[in-house]
């Protein structure tokens, strides 16, 4: 039996007594002269306390300095010391942690530890299982950026982010933007159906300040960064298979040696067998050629990647099958093509049972 994945040390909510918020986010706004801040302080001041705009939030004069036509969108401090924003910043902190335990890399701060592309580097390539054409380690910022472009061009890509833009780019990460940084986190965390449990409908409270010519403007709105059922991405009726999971493992190896039996008396009639029912079927390119064995038609080999070399191929390869499952009469599987690729189990029994269901009875 394999050995456990080693676990990282969990790393404790630092209550950073004595430093305030905006120290913390200093990064955020550039460095001023003190001169500088004075010459806007009134300005910026004026702004935002105008009697117009009542409950105005509150911006330190270090970061009024705007270039024209510049905005920032920072977290409003209360926002922070909310308990569920704790809770999820903690959970992905220790998700990623675990995750990169192997690596020896250890995650303390979101926006410090993030913002150069190196850890999110070697997460995606943990959670994609390939390797990026980046640089190991990069010094200058302009490196950093040139890194951080690859590495969120993959992630956008491995989400599926091909015509709509997501909630973060280069320059909102590389700045630490704190908003963009987590909406990143948390759709990896749903996508690759991460074994946490986020918070659910997390909001934060975010204040945008702009600069036209010489008026500093700045308005506040709620940001939603969860919503519900994050832990799995959606909400789904239980069945027998969760009953299976949680109450009777004896019966639950009855029902995988039944379908590996199934597909195997049909698999077999192309030379194949089947050994693990959640590895076996990853790649979908069992799933392609067991459909068309069930349903009495040819599949042709250029439909699907027979030799499936990347993740995408492989997604590919189960959104197909799914696709053919649907055209025999069969409903759509709630999994989704990213479970089975995942290996989740309980999504791979289901769509096989699906299958067992209908064709028990074929030859």
């Amino acid at each position: 039996m394999a050995s456990p994945r080693p676990k990282s040390p969990k790393t404790p909510v630092s209550k950073n007594e004595g430093e305030s918020f905006w120290d913390k986010i200093g990064t955020i706004g550039r460095k001023k002269r003190i001169k500088e801040v004075q010459e806007v302080q009134e300005e910026g001041r004026h702004a935002i306390d105008d009697p117009g705009a009542p409950n105005a939030p509150e911006i330190p004069p270090e970061d009024y300095i705007l270039r024209d036509n510049e905005s920032r969108a920072i977290i409003q401090p209360q926002s922070l010391n909310d308990s569920s924003v704790k809770e999820l910043i903690q959970t992905l902190i220790d998700w990623i942690n675990d995750e990169l335990a192997d690596e020896r890399i250890i995650v303390k701060n979101i926006e410090e530890d993030l913002y150069d592309g190196q850890v999110l580097h070697k997460l995606l390539e943990k959670l994609t299982g390939r390797k990026l054409d980046v640089p190991e380690v990069t010094q200058s910022e302009e490196g950093q950026r040139q890194k951080l472009q690859i590495v969120l061009n993959a992630v956008n890509h491995t989400l599926g982010f091909h015509q709509k833009l997501p909630k973060w780019n280069v320059e909102s990460v590389h700045s630490k933007n704190m908003v963009a940084i987590l909406h990143l986190l948390v759709s990896l965390v749903r996508h690759f159906r991460a074994p946490v449990r986020l918070p659910e409908n997390v909001y934060v409270t975010v204040v945008i300040a702009q600069k036209n010519g010489t008026i500093l403007s700045a308005q506040k709105y709620q940001e939603q960064l969860t919503s519900q059922y994050d832990d799995v991405g959606m909400r789904c009726e239980r069945d027998a298979f969760d009953t299976l999971f949680d109450c009777a493992p004896d019966k639950l190896a009855v029902v995988k040696k039944s379908l590996i039996t199934f597909v195997n008396k049909h698999l077999n009639k192309l030379n194949f067998e089947v050994n693990s029912l959640n590895s076996d079927f990853k790649d979908g390119v069992y799933l392609c050629l067991l459909m068309g064995l069930l349903g009495g038609f040819f599949v042709p080999l250029y439909d699907f990647h027979l030799t499936p070399k990347t993740v995408e191929h492989m997604v590919d390869n189960v959104a197909f099958s799914f696709e053919l499952m649907q055209d025999v009469g069969l409903p759509k599987p709630k999994a989704r093509p990213e479970d089975i690729v995942n290996m989740d189990l309980k999504s791979t029994l289901r769509v096989l049972y699906s299958l067992f269901t209908k064709y028990r009875n074929v030859a």
